[in-house]
């Protein structure tokens, strides 16, 4: 079928369901970024392939909801599709439940899988609509028209060691029911798969790029229920799971199981991580206490050991990234290399390490104007052969079974232009002021975000994405509950968390520049104003330095960089044989 074709299926059983507009959300019933295939909603529905964005389909209108990121990819993927793009004015912002309340009649009806809305988004559409009397309907419009729709998958899932996670799952769970108590809380539901890799320290593979494993987590006071497929999990390690009070069921009965809690009980849910359809489930009388998961502030707050195996992960990831670009520039231009050719290459480089399980995402690798599409993907339509000349963007990580990574870098080529040097130098400044910078204890995700623009809004310039976001240990390479953008969200930056500092630079059809660094929160200094925390970089790759303009950055920058560089040549020479040393030493020497 065409994506024209879709269209008129679905809006076909919307008539005979009485529905007025259909809602096709970007999530599975665990609420993630990245899915799994069968879920890949949007992608089947109308060919757009990126992690954020809403459909909504009326009788009348077709319209694809998503932001900055994804303005010039959706408005090729949705080409003679029946779906046009609605630009999102704020990031990650429900835009379109206004736009339905506006557009639709009295009395009319919204429907939607109910597995695939998060609470927060759910309960916002339905006290916004009830005001027109329009009702919800809890229908899957795509299932009758996906056919061969791909079943959910069946990979192996398996515990890891505490010599990796730096804690037991017996420890874990305490430290969850301690929260649960101090929150009134009987019950806690758990959804999403990160935080339930960290819970039961158990990892699979049924989501590219993420280590994760469907399933879902019931805990009480008394006991800790783990929903998946039983084939999934070898006898070993049940038998670990249940002596560490785990009891295992499967992964579909966790419907049944919230639908027979007490009526007179209260559970914890955390309204961002878990689906509208799970509270509907609820009996009436449940009390619901809404807030962000335990796990997911433990889970930011990285321990000494997990610290200890990510800086061993940064080092392995470094001597990948340094191989990778000494190729690049010696074969640029004497062989045929593509953006995707490029990010194979690197992939076996990381491949090469001990401990490799795998690329954290999709590499971005942007040469020229693509560099200018924040998340490009390349595929084999769009795929650019790279020439000695101009910028090459390349931002990719690697999950290792003692961390994982992110970096983003540039290449410049040859015949860079002053325009070129100036937003770069201007892109390493913003990243250096946020690196480099002191705070006090207390200070949220959205200073940090500042403090890095600062230096580009002195040049009139600017960036429509975060700064920084939470990395995983050993897991999804987003995580939360910290991030450095421009929305107020309250949540402080802590010791121990590992956050990436990207400011960047995109000028559509021209170019696009990005530098990227993991920074984990550590002490500083303590007075009579307080205590201070600061930055460790914890990344070890060059910076090119071949486009610096030196007069637009201050000595501290340059003394910062220059710092930079030699932590990367000592920390990497070791693991180089003495032609890659003699590159890396030219690469990181002082400006």
């Amino acid at each position: 079928m065409t994506y024209k074709e879709k269209l008129a299926a679905i809006r076909s059983l919307m008539k005979e369901n009485g529905v007025s507009a259909y809602i096709i959300a970007s999530a599975d019933p665990h609420i993630s970024e990245y899915v799994p295939d069968r879920y890949k909603c949007l992608h089947f529905a109308s060919g757009f392939t990126g992690s954020a964005g809403t459909l909504v389909i009326t009788e009348s209108f077709a319209g694809l909801w998503s932001d900055f990121r994804y303005f010039v990819q959706a408005n090729e993927q949705l080409e003679n599709t029946g779906f046009e793009l609605v630009k999102l004015k704020v990031q990650h912002a429900p835009e379109y439940i206004d736009w339905l309340h506006e557009t639709l009649n009295e009395g009319d009806t919204v429907a939607f899988d109910f597995q695939l809305m998060p609470i927060l988004s759910g309960e916002l559409l339905e006290g916004k609509l009830a005001t027109k009397s329009i009702g919800l309907k809890n229908i899957d419009l795509l299932n009758p028209v996906w056919k061969n729709r791909p079943a959910l998958p069946a990979d192996a899932a398996f515990l890891i060691d505490e010599q990796f996670t730096g804690q037991s799952v017996q420890d874990k769970l305490a430290a969850v029911r301690d929260s649960l108590k101090k929150q009134g809380a009987a019950y806690h539901l758990v959804s999403s798969l990160d935080d339930m890799a960290w819970l039961f320290n158990i990892r699979g593979n049924d989501v590219s790029y993420n280590p994760v494993v469907l399933s879902f987590a019931l805990i009480n006071a008394d006991t800790a229920t783990l929903y998946i497929d039983n084939s999934k999990i070898a006898d070993a390690d049940k038998q670990k799971l249940q002596q560490s009070g785990v009891a295992i069921k499967p992964y579909e009965a966790i419907a049944d199981d919230l639908q027979q809690l007490p009526a007179d009980t209260s559970i914890f849910i955390d309204p961002k991580r878990n689906c509208f359809g799970f509270l509907k489930l609820l009996p009436a009388g449940v009390k619901v206490i809404k807030d962000i998961n335990p796990s997911t502030h433990f889970k930011a707050v990285k321990n000494n050991v997990e610290v200890a195996n990510i800086r061993q992960a940064m080092v392995k990831d470094g001597v990948a990234i340094t191989r990778f670009f000494k190729w690049a520039e010696e074969n640029v231009g004497n062989i045929s290399i593509t953006e995707l050719s490029a990010a194979e290459k690197l992939k076996g480089f990381r491949a090469e390490q001990d401990g490799f399980a795998g690329v954290s995402f999709n590499t971005i690798g942007g040469y020229k104007a693509h560099g200018a599409l924040p998340h490009y993907a390349a595929t084999p339509e769009s795929d650019s052969e790279i020439l000695p000349e101009g910028l090459f963007l390349i931002d990719s990580g690697g999950q290792y079974f003692y961390g994982t990574t992110d970096i983003t870098r540039m290449m410049p080529l040859g015949n860079n232009t002053d325009e070129e040097s100036t937003d770069y130098t201007l892109v390493l400044k913003a990243m250096i002021e946020g690196s480099g910078t002191l705070f006090p204890k207390g200070t949220c995700g959205y200073q940090i975000d500042a403090i890095c623009r600062k230096p580009m809004w002195d040049y009139a310039r600017n960036y429509g994405h975060g700064t920084g976001h939470g990395i995983g240990f050993y897991l999804n390479v987003h995580e939360g509950p910290q991030v450095f953008n421009a929305t107020a969200t309250p949540i402080p930056v802590e010791l121990g968390m590992i956050t990436s500092i990207e400011p960047g630079i995109y000028r559509p059809g021209k170019h696009g520049i990005r530098i990227e660094n993991l920074v984990l929160t550590i002490e500083n200094s303590v007075n009579e104003f307080g205590e201070f925390y600061a930055f460790e970089t914890l990344t070890l790759a060059h910076i090119d330095t071949r486009l610096i303009k030196k007069d637009l950055l201050e000595q501290y920058h340059i003394n910062w960089l220059n710092q930079y560089h030699q932590t990367v040549y000592d920390r990497l020479s070791p693991q180089l044989n003495d032609e890659e040393k003699q590159w890396l030493k030219e690469k990181t020497k002082a400006i």
